[in-house]
């Protein structure tokens, strides 16, 4: 056991101990999180494919109902099928018409095999690929003619047969096989029962769909819980899948990840049947048998990696570990004059040498750090003293005015003095954000002088705001990107004269100011979504880019965002807009006491 007590022994088993832990713990945590994801992912897609197979299943079974409703909707078979003739010619020649109609139909849908009519009076009409006119006389005793009986006048689905149940030479082919019977629209007089055979290639591939396996079972019950169609040669037992749960009229969709297998099952509206999709459990274990095997191979070589590591770090560390250690403190807390004195092993004496070098030339780097950073203060002073004063742009701005003027360029000048004043308001922060109503309405009058020149007279402006609201406090740059907004997205697409309004409305203890376009507008549903944008947290969703109503979007949802952070969440922005008439945004902001206003004025006045 006293082996175990030396520093090497205890430290290889330490490293090699946690090492070994953690990679377990990890690769667990790891598999049994990608298990999940797999079963989560599968249930998904099962749950998805059923879904679209249902929705297949009732587009195939509408057009299948629309074709039979197409020929009991047809005047003249309906007229033809109750005539009886003692002419022989012409007895003909209404056959020659039925058969030539029912013909039209066959060739309206290409899956189509076989179209029977049954008549009242004995009379079978059909219109086959093949074998025309061979019928089995003993019909009228079959399973699925006494279901046709028994309808009235709905459709029935017989399902699947493994050749065709009128025509006794049509055996080799499986067909699905449908039918109602046929009424006179006008007396309600039953003529007959009509039988359409068709390829059930269609439904077998649809069928398919539902598989995730090759191990995965699909079945498609009918009312009667009796199998229509299986992905099986030989079919299922009916006992087995009657303990299978069936979905709800309310849940259309059924996933069961309880058992050993993944159950899925989905309700088709059309014809009442459930499609069922069994997939056993150990063909999703599979999925995962590629991410095992190189989790294992990453494990096993970690393990082998850390016993090396441990082996060589318990090796190179002895006795005099504690007096580096001692001294490393002394270096952390700031202490670069000591040293450490050791006579061990050459590995140790060298490890300690270095350490005592290592210590040296941190002391001298830590010099020469200090001084470089004085240096490079110095640097960045000069480099900012080197720089263009917002003051200089000013004073260009102001001369090119000048000059301007001086040469009667009354309108270039005008914008150019705009410009300036512009430029100054929005770089002069030194209060911080917060600005007065009357700056505000200057610095929308310089914009809109630029917007007004820049649009050639297509824009008509009106400000009116009450006196006494001026010197209310409000986010600088508020209004500035609203009407840039209505500007761009509103008035410009506009290809008219446009009205820009700005005005106040004072209610209670709040101002609204109204900034009304009579522009393009927006939709409903942009508008909603522009809405719901404003109403989310700051840190909610984002919006579409690249399209109008997003970026309009962004602009209103920063000002309204710096309205609630100054004033509280009952301030802000709302907005109204309807297309071809125009658009208004609302701000609402805070109006203070009476005393306080005052106060503001002369401290700014």
């Amino acid at each position: 056991m006293r082996r175990f007590r030396s520093i090497r022994n205890r430290l290889f088993l330490l490293f090699m101990g946690c090492m070994t832990g953690i990679v377990i713990l990890v690769s667990i945590l790891y598999y049994n999180r990608t298990l999940a994801i797999i079963h989560s992912k599968v249930s998904d897609i099962a749950e998805k494919n059923i879904s679209q197979t249902a929705g297949l299943f009732n587009l195939m079974l509408q057009g299948y109902n629309s074709l039979s409703k197409s020929l009991n909707s047809n005047y003249e078979l309906t007229r033809l099928l109750q005539e009886t003739e003692s002419n022989a010619a012409v007895a003909i020649m209404n056959e020659r018409t039925i058969t030539n109609i029912i013909g039209a139909a066959y060739y309206s849908r290409n899956e189509v095999v076989g179209i029977h009519i049954l008549s009242e009076n004995g009379k079978v009409y059909s219109y086959e690929r093949q074998f025309a006119g061979v019928i089995d006389n003993n019909y009228a005793q079959t399973d699925w003619y006494k279901k046709l009986q028994k309808s009235s006048g709905n459709m029935v689905w017989l399902g699947l047969y493994p050749g065709s149940p009128i025509n006794t030479m049509q055996q080799r082919d499986k067909v699905f096989v449908f039918g109602r019977k046929l009424y006179d629209l006008t007396s309600h007089k039953e003529i007959g029962i009509l039988v359409i055979e068709t390829n059930p290639s269609p439904i077998m591939e649809a069928v398919s769909n539902v598989s995730i396996s090759p191990g995965t079972k699909v079945y498609i019950l009918g009312e009667d819980s009796k199998i229509i169609a299986s992905s099986e040669r030989i079919g299922a037992k009916q006992t087995e899948l009657d303990k299978i749960p069936k979905p709800s009229q309310d849940e259309n969709i059924l996933v069961d990840n309880t058992s050993d297998r993944l159950i899925v099952a989905a309700n088709t509206s059309m014809a009442g049947w459930t499609i069922y999709g069994l997939t056993p459990k150990k063909d999703i274990r599979a999925e995962v048998f590629q991410t095992t095997k190189f989790l294992f191979i990453v494990v096993m070589v970690l393990i082998i990696l850390s016993t090396v590591l441990a082996s060589i770090v318990s090796r190179n560390i002895a006795s005099p570990l504690k007096l580096l250690i001692r001294e490393m403190k002394k270096v952390e807390m700031g202490n670069f004059s000591g040293s450490v004195n050791v006579d061990s092993f050459d590995e140790i004496n060298s490890l300690v040498s270095s350490f005592n070098r290592m210590v040296h030339r941190m002391d001298e780097l830590i010099e020469t750090i200090k001084i470089s950073t004085v240096s490079e203060k110095n640097a960045q002073l000069q480099a900012l003293q080197a720089q263009v004063n917002p003051h200089f742009l000013y004073n260009t701005l102001d001369m090119i005015y000048w000059m301007l003027d001086e040469q009667e360029n009354e309108r270039l000048s005008r914008v150019v003095l705009s410009l300036s004043q512009m430029f100054r308001y929005s770089s002069n922060w030194e209060e911080a954000s917060r600005t007065t109503l009357r700056c505000e309405l200057e610095q929308i009058r310089h914009y809109l002088t630029i917007i007004e020149t820049r649009l050639g007279g297509r824009l008509q402006t009106e400000i009116t705001a009450g006196e006494a609201w001026l010197h209310v406090m409000l986010p600088k740059m508020t209004i500035q990107p609203i009407i840039e907004n209505a500007v761009k997205y509103g008035l410009e697409p506009l290809g008219c004269r446009g009205v820009l309004k700005v005005s106040t409305v004072a209610h209670e203890n709040k101002l609204h100011i109204k900034i009304e376009d009579n522009g393009v507008g927006m939709d409903a549903q942009n508008l909603e979504r522009v809405r719901t944008s404003l109403s989310q947290k700051q840190s909610g969703g984002t919006l579409k880019s690249g399209q109008t109503w997003a970026r309009r979007g962004i602009g209103l949802r920063n000002v309204h965002d710096r309205l609630v952070m100054m004033f509280g969440e009952t301030y802000g922005l709302q907005i109204d807009s309807e297309i071809k008439q125009g658009t208004t945004v609302v701000i609402t902001i805070p109006i203070p006491p009476m005393k306080e206003t005052e106060d503001e004025h002369i401290d700014r006045g």
